[in-house]
Protein backbone atom coordinates (compact mmCIF):
# COMPACT_ATOMS: atom_id res chain seq x y z
CA UNK A 1 0.00 0.00 0.00
CA UNK A 2 1.13 3.25 -0.26
CA UNK A 3 0.61 4.71 3.47
CA UNK A 4 2.82 3.20 5.80
CA UNK A 5 0.97 2.06 8.78
CA UNK A 6 1.09 4.97 11.49
CA UNK A 7 1.88 4.67 15.45
CA UNK A 8 -1.52 5.20 17.47
CA UNK A 9 -0.52 8.33 18.53
CA UNK A 10 0.75 9.50 15.12
CA UNK A 11 -0.89 12.45 13.68
CA UNK A 12 -2.70 11.57 10.63
CA UNK A 13 -1.46 14.55 8.20
CA UNK A 14 -3.09 17.88 8.85
CA UNK A 15 -6.36 18.66 10.95
CA UNK A 16 -9.22 18.53 8.30
CA UNK A 17 -10.66 21.52 6.87
CA UNK A 18 -13.31 23.54 8.02
CA UNK A 19 -16.38 24.18 5.92
CA UNK A 20 -15.23 28.14 5.60
CA UNK A 21 -11.74 26.69 4.73
CA UNK A 22 -12.50 24.54 2.18
CA UNK A 23 -14.63 27.23 0.29
CA UNK A 24 -11.29 29.88 1.21
CA UNK A 25 -9.33 27.28 -0.42
CA UNK A 26 -11.64 26.52 -3.03
CA UNK A 27 -12.03 30.36 -4.24
CA UNK A 28 -7.94 30.67 -3.79
CA UNK A 29 -7.07 28.24 -6.15
CA UNK A 30 -9.75 28.97 -8.38
CA UNK A 31 -7.78 32.70 -8.70
CA UNK A 32 -4.59 31.35 -9.17
CA UNK A 33 -5.91 28.46 -11.87
CA UNK A 34 -6.92 31.45 -13.58
CA UNK A 35 -3.95 33.26 -13.43
CA UNK A 36 -2.00 30.69 -14.69
CA UNK A 37 -4.18 30.13 -17.61
CA UNK A 38 -3.50 33.93 -18.69
CA UNK A 39 0.30 32.45 -18.03
CA UNK A 40 0.48 35.05 -15.05
CA UNK A 41 2.61 32.19 -12.85
CA UNK A 42 4.35 35.07 -10.76
CA UNK A 43 1.21 36.59 -9.73
CA UNK A 44 -0.20 32.75 -9.50
CA UNK A 45 2.50 31.77 -7.63
CA UNK A 46 1.99 34.90 -5.02
CA UNK A 47 -1.60 34.38 -5.06
CA UNK A 48 -0.55 30.55 -3.53
CA UNK A 49 1.94 31.41 -0.95
CA UNK A 50 -0.40 33.81 0.35
CA UNK A 51 -2.80 31.14 0.56
CA UNK A 52 -0.08 28.42 2.41
CA UNK A 53 -0.29 31.56 5.12
CA UNK A 54 -3.79 31.12 5.68
CA UNK A 55 -3.72 27.32 4.96
CA UNK A 56 -0.44 25.71 6.24
CA UNK A 57 0.19 22.70 5.20
CA UNK A 58 -2.72 22.11 2.55
CA UNK A 59 -1.63 19.16 0.31
CA UNK A 60 -3.40 21.26 -2.43
CA UNK A 61 -1.75 24.43 -1.97
CA UNK A 62 1.52 23.12 -1.68
CA UNK A 63 0.81 20.83 -5.41
CA UNK A 64 -0.29 24.23 -7.10
CA UNK A 65 1.92 26.32 -5.37
CA UNK A 66 4.74 23.75 -7.28
CA UNK A 67 3.34 23.70 -10.33
CA UNK A 68 3.46 27.44 -10.46
CA UNK A 69 7.47 27.84 -9.25
CA UNK A 70 7.97 24.67 -11.54
CA UNK A 71 6.72 27.31 -14.37
CA UNK A 72 8.62 29.60 -13.21
CA UNK A 73 12.04 27.37 -13.61
CA UNK A 74 12.41 27.16 -9.75
CA UNK A 75 12.46 23.79 -10.04
CA UNK A 76 14.25 22.75 -6.94
CA UNK A 77 11.94 24.82 -5.02
CA UNK A 78 9.11 23.56 -6.46
CA UNK A 79 10.33 19.89 -5.75
CA UNK A 80 10.02 20.54 -2.01
CA UNK A 81 6.96 21.68 -2.45
CA UNK A 82 5.76 18.48 -4.29
CA UNK A 83 7.70 16.46 -1.75
CA UNK A 84 5.48 17.70 1.35
CA UNK A 85 2.31 17.93 -0.87
CA UNK A 86 2.56 14.19 -0.59
CA UNK A 87 3.96 13.95 3.10
CA UNK A 88 0.67 15.38 3.71
CA UNK A 89 -1.20 12.19 2.61
CA UNK A 90 -3.71 13.89 0.38
CA UNK A 91 -6.05 11.77 -1.10
CA UNK A 92 -7.35 13.91 -3.88
CA UNK A 93 -6.11 11.86 -7.13
CA UNK A 94 -5.39 14.70 -9.11
CA UNK A 95 -3.26 16.30 -6.31
CA UNK A 96 -1.71 12.94 -6.12
CA UNK A 97 -0.84 12.24 -10.20
CA UNK A 98 -0.23 15.77 -10.41
CA UNK A 99 3.03 15.80 -7.40
CA UNK A 100 4.03 12.45 -8.10
CA UNK A 101 4.84 12.90 -11.36
CA UNK A 102 6.79 16.32 -10.93
CA UNK A 103 8.79 14.23 -8.15
CA UNK A 104 9.12 11.36 -10.84
CA UNK A 105 11.32 13.87 -12.76
CA UNK A 106 13.90 14.05 -9.91
CA UNK A 107 13.57 9.90 -9.40
CA UNK A 108 11.99 10.06 -6.19
CA UNK A 109 10.70 6.78 -4.94
CA UNK A 110 7.17 8.41 -3.79
CA UNK A 111 6.18 8.81 -7.60
CA UNK A 112 5.43 5.19 -8.46
CA UNK A 113 3.10 4.59 -4.84
CA UNK A 114 1.63 8.23 -5.24
CA UNK A 115 0.78 8.00 -9.43
CA UNK A 116 -0.69 4.26 -8.44
CA UNK A 117 -2.43 5.53 -5.71
CA UNK A 118 -4.21 7.86 -7.97
CA UNK A 119 -5.17 5.67 -10.24
CA UNK A 120 -7.07 3.28 -7.32
CA UNK A 121 -8.68 5.93 -6.04
CA UNK A 122 -10.28 7.62 -9.22
CA UNK A 123 -10.24 5.02 -11.31
CA UNK A 124 -11.93 6.94 -14.55
CA UNK A 125 -9.91 10.18 -13.85
CA UNK A 126 -8.07 10.20 -17.08
CA UNK A 127 -5.23 12.82 -15.89
CA UNK A 128 -4.44 9.89 -13.30
CA UNK A 129 -4.14 7.06 -15.69
CA UNK A 130 -2.14 9.06 -17.96
CA UNK A 131 0.02 10.29 -16.17
CA UNK A 132 0.89 7.13 -14.57
CA UNK A 133 1.31 4.76 -18.10
CA UNK A 134 4.19 8.10 -19.27
CA UNK A 135 5.74 6.79 -15.43
CA UNK A 136 5.69 3.46 -16.50
CA UNK A 137 6.68 3.77 -20.18
CA UNK A 138 10.08 5.74 -19.09
CA UNK A 139 10.46 3.04 -16.46
CA UNK A 140 10.52 0.05 -19.52
CA UNK A 141 7.24 -1.16 -18.16
CA UNK A 142 5.76 -1.26 -21.34
CA UNK A 143 2.91 -3.77 -20.92
CA UNK A 144 1.69 -1.62 -17.86
CA UNK A 145 1.86 1.73 -19.47
CA UNK A 146 0.13 0.68 -22.49
CA UNK A 147 -2.94 -0.71 -20.48
CA UNK A 148 -3.23 2.86 -18.66
CA UNK A 149 -2.69 4.70 -21.74
CA UNK A 150 -5.85 2.94 -23.58
CA UNK A 151 -7.75 3.37 -20.41
CA UNK A 152 -7.20 7.03 -20.33
CA UNK A 153 -7.79 7.26 -23.95
CA UNK A 154 -10.92 5.49 -23.45
CA UNK A 155 -11.91 8.00 -20.86
CA UNK A 156 -10.52 11.37 -23.11
CA UNK A 157 -10.70 10.22 -26.92
CA UNK A 158 -9.97 13.74 -27.85
CA UNK A 159 -6.98 14.35 -25.69
CA UNK A 160 -3.66 15.23 -27.17
CA UNK A 161 -1.58 14.58 -24.51
CA UNK A 162 -3.45 11.42 -23.99
CA UNK A 163 -2.24 10.52 -27.87
CA UNK A 164 1.31 12.16 -27.75
CA UNK A 165 2.11 9.71 -24.71
CA UNK A 166 0.67 6.14 -25.94
CA UNK A 167 3.02 7.32 -28.85
CA UNK A 168 6.05 7.70 -26.66
CA UNK A 169 5.19 4.63 -25.02
CA UNK A 170 4.89 2.71 -28.98
CA UNK A 171 8.53 4.64 -29.80
CA UNK A 172 9.68 3.14 -26.75
CA UNK A 173 8.63 0.01 -27.45
CA UNK A 174 10.34 -0.14 -31.10
CA UNK A 175 6.81 0.69 -32.50
CA UNK A 176 7.87 3.49 -34.90
CA UNK A 177 5.00 2.82 -37.30
CA UNK A 178 2.59 2.59 -34.45
CA UNK A 179 4.27 5.89 -33.24
CA UNK A 180 3.78 7.78 -36.21
CA UNK A 181 0.07 6.90 -36.61
CA UNK A 182 -0.15 8.27 -33.03
CA UNK A 183 1.85 11.24 -33.50
CA UNK A 184 0.27 12.52 -35.97
CA UNK A 185 -3.28 11.77 -34.28
CA UNK A 186 -1.73 14.39 -31.54
CA UNK A 187 -0.62 16.71 -34.36
CA UNK A 188 -4.23 17.62 -35.82
CA UNK A 189 -5.71 17.44 -32.17
CA UNK A 190 -3.09 19.79 -31.07
CA UNK A 191 -2.07 21.71 -34.20
CA UNK A 192 0.36 24.82 -32.48
CA UNK A 193 1.86 21.61 -30.38
CA UNK A 194 5.39 22.33 -31.86
CA UNK A 195 7.05 19.56 -29.40
CA UNK A 196 5.08 16.97 -30.79
CA UNK A 197 6.10 18.13 -34.20
CA UNK A 198 9.48 17.78 -33.25
CA UNK A 199 8.98 14.37 -32.19
CA UNK A 200 7.15 13.31 -34.93
CA UNK A 201 9.40 14.45 -37.32
CA UNK A 202 12.55 12.49 -35.13
CA UNK A 203 10.05 9.38 -35.41
CA UNK A 204 9.87 9.78 -39.20
CA UNK A 205 13.27 10.32 -40.02
CA UNK A 206 13.81 7.36 -37.90
CA UNK A 207 11.13 5.94 -40.17
CA UNK A 208 13.18 7.30 -43.44
CA UNK A 209 10.52 9.47 -44.73
CA UNK A 210 12.51 12.31 -44.89
CA UNK A 211 10.06 14.10 -47.05
CA UNK A 212 7.70 14.39 -44.42
CA UNK A 213 10.21 14.82 -41.78
CA UNK A 214 11.37 17.62 -43.05
CA UNK A 215 7.69 19.38 -43.04
CA UNK A 216 7.12 18.00 -38.98
CA UNK A 217 10.52 19.51 -38.35
CA UNK A 218 10.02 23.01 -39.75
CA UNK A 219 7.04 23.58 -38.54
CA UNK A 220 7.84 22.34 -35.04
CA UNK A 221 11.01 24.52 -35.04
CA UNK A 222 8.96 27.42 -36.13
CA UNK A 223 6.43 26.68 -32.89
CA UNK A 224 9.13 26.55 -30.74
CA UNK A 225 11.71 29.33 -32.21
CA UNK A 226 13.47 29.21 -28.95
CA UNK A 227 14.73 25.47 -29.48
CA UNK A 228 18.21 25.52 -30.96
CA UNK A 229 18.35 22.27 -31.89
CA UNK A 230 15.02 21.99 -33.79
CA UNK A 231 16.48 24.43 -35.27
CA UNK A 232 19.19 22.49 -36.58
CA UNK A 233 17.14 19.33 -37.03
CA UNK A 234 14.94 21.51 -39.55
CA UNK A 235 17.78 22.44 -41.08
CA UNK A 236 19.60 19.56 -42.02
CA UNK A 237 16.08 17.39 -42.89
CA UNK A 238 15.79 20.56 -45.49
CA UNK A 239 19.19 19.61 -46.85
CA UNK A 240 18.59 16.26 -47.06
CA UNK A 241 15.79 17.25 -49.53
CA UNK A 242 17.38 19.52 -51.69
CA UNK A 243 16.01 22.64 -50.16
CA UNK A 244 18.40 24.52 -49.80
CA UNK A 245 16.48 27.85 -49.09
CA UNK A 246 15.00 26.68 -46.23
CA UNK A 247 18.21 24.96 -44.92
CA UNK A 248 20.34 27.91 -44.58
CA UNK A 249 17.07 29.99 -43.26
CA UNK A 250 16.55 27.12 -40.51
CA UNK A 251 20.68 27.24 -39.43
CA UNK A 252 20.03 31.31 -39.52
CA UNK A 253 17.73 30.96 -36.95
CA UNK A 254 19.57 28.23 -34.88
CA UNK A 255 22.52 30.21 -35.01
CA UNK A 256 20.49 33.58 -34.22
CA UNK A 257 19.19 31.96 -31.01
CA UNK A 258 22.46 29.50 -30.22
CA UNK A 259 25.58 29.51 -27.78
CA UNK A 260 28.38 27.36 -26.81
CA UNK A 261 27.53 23.39 -27.72
CA UNK A 262 24.65 24.79 -29.84
CA UNK A 263 27.09 27.11 -32.10
CA UNK A 264 29.54 24.32 -32.42
CA UNK A 265 26.49 21.72 -33.51
CA UNK A 266 25.50 24.70 -35.93
CA UNK A 267 29.04 24.56 -37.51
CA UNK A 268 28.66 20.91 -38.11
CA UNK A 269 25.49 21.20 -39.42
CA UNK A 270 26.60 24.24 -42.13
CA UNK A 271 29.60 21.65 -43.15
CA UNK A 272 26.82 18.86 -44.10
CA UNK A 273 24.53 21.15 -45.69
CA UNK A 274 27.88 22.29 -47.82
CA UNK A 275 28.33 18.75 -48.55
CA UNK A 276 25.09 18.01 -49.74
CA UNK A 277 21.70 16.36 -49.72
CA UNK A 278 23.56 12.94 -48.77
CA UNK A 279 25.63 14.12 -46.41
CA UNK A 280 23.12 16.06 -44.44
CA UNK A 281 20.62 12.94 -44.62
CA UNK A 282 23.09 10.38 -43.12
CA UNK A 283 24.08 13.09 -40.73
CA UNK A 284 20.67 13.65 -39.74
CA UNK A 285 19.90 9.63 -39.40
CA UNK A 286 23.03 8.66 -37.91
CA UNK A 287 23.88 10.89 -35.73
CA UNK A 288 22.09 13.95 -34.66
CA UNK A 289 18.94 12.26 -35.29
CA UNK A 290 19.25 9.28 -33.24
CA UNK A 291 20.38 11.12 -30.03
CA UNK A 292 17.88 13.70 -30.02
CA UNK A 293 15.10 11.55 -30.71
CA UNK A 294 15.91 9.76 -27.70
CA UNK A 295 16.47 12.31 -25.80
CA UNK A 296 13.15 13.61 -26.50
CA UNK A 297 10.94 10.66 -25.72
CA UNK A 298 12.65 10.55 -22.61
CA UNK A 299 11.45 14.34 -21.53
CA UNK A 300 8.50 13.52 -19.09
CA UNK A 301 5.35 15.49 -18.85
Amino acid sequence: MFWRRKKRDEPDGPPPLTPEQLARREELLQEAHRLGDEGEWDAAADALRDALDELPGDSHVLCWLGVAERELGMDGVAYERFKACLAGRPDDAAVLATAGNAVAAFDDPAAEPALRTATLLAPDLALARWLYGAYLSREGLMDLALEQLHTARTLEPENAEITYELAVALALQNNVEGAVDELYRAAELDPEDGWTRIVLGLSLVEDRRLDEAVVELTEGARARSGDVEAQLLAALAAAAQGLDDLAWEMLERGRQRGAGADLALADEVEERIEEGAESAARFLRSEVGPSAYRERLGQRP
